[in-house]
């Protein structure tokens, strides 16, 4: 009897180190910024399933913050309005323009009128980007994943739910640039972008995580007046629009983990 309780107790500390549910939600009244990439079943034995969360939990996840009476927003409307909106506000934010935004993400934040922003890749059809962060990542997978195509990304863009931002020409791995060759990812996949969707292109989010503060000096040069990172966690009342955190949704999290991530910002554990 000792022992099977020494092991609950073991196994309940565990738990608790993992997710940190004891811990107090960080302000409501601070939004968060949800990052994710693929919605889409995972492949056996891929490398990037983190990257692919399914369909049914992606679900699951937009019903629990529609019935949690979460406010949902675009990047730029999440900037305007920064400091008038309502406690649960959430900006749902994809990277890189996969096509199963359109055909599994979509369909669900059209029933939920959930709205979202996608990061979109000008030069995004058989691209494995994983390859100019790391050169190991030489599998093909991410290139093999269908992108949206330019009459998708328009489709999108006039839906009344989607802002398109951009993601660089060619997902660049903005460290291994000099400014002339950053600042022509930036301003050129701005242009080409508002080109073809008829709309301002305003956010914008950096290809890995990966910048300095000079890449951010030539976001705002190239127009852009708000920008993502892959840091995790939820931003103060006064924010760096060019250095915005966001939310790592994985493909692995349960939608216990995910109410988590939404109370605390980032995994704990």
């Amino acid at each position: 009897m000792i022992y099977i309780l020494i092991v609950l107790f073991i196994l309940l500390f565990a738990f608790s180190y993992k997710y940190a549910w004891w811990k107090p939600a960080v302000d409501w009244n601070r939004p968060r910024i949800l990052m994710y990439h693929m919605v889409r079943e995972h492949i056996d034995g891929a490398k990037f399933n983190k990257l692919r969360v399914r369909p049914t939990e992606f679900e699951k996840q937009i019903a629990w913050l529609k019935a949690e009476g979460f406010n949902f927003v675009t990047m730029q409307e999440l900037q305007d309005h920064w400091g008038e909106h309502p406690a649960k506000t959430v900006a749902i934010t994809f990277d890189d323009g996969y096509l199963d935004n359109l055909e599994n993400a979509f369909p669900i934040l059209e029933k939920y009128q959930a709205k979202a922003t996608i990061y979109v890749v000008v030069d995004r059809h058989d691209r494995d980007w994983s390859t100019y962060k790391k050169a190991h990542h030489n599998s093909g997978e991410l290139a093999r994943e269908p992108k949206l195509s330019d009459e998708q990304v328009w489709f999108l863009a006039n839906s009344g739910l989607v802002e398109i931002g951009s993601h660089t020409l060619t997902h660049a791995n903005l460290d291994k640039l000099n400014d002339e060759e950053c600042l022509h990812e930036l301003v050129d996949s701005k242009i080409q972008l508002e080109h073809l969707t008829q709309k301002s292109v305003n956010s914008f989010a950096y290809p890995f995580g990966i910048y300095s503060e000079g890449d951010v000096r030539l976001a705002k040069q190239a127009g852009y007046s708000n920008a993502v990172t892959t840091q995790e966690g939820i931003d103060e009342k006064m924010p760096d629009f060019m250095q915005l955190q966001r939310i790592k949704v994985s493909g692995k999290d349960s939608l216990f983990a995910f109410k988590l991530r939404m109370k605390l910002g980032k995994r704990e554990g």
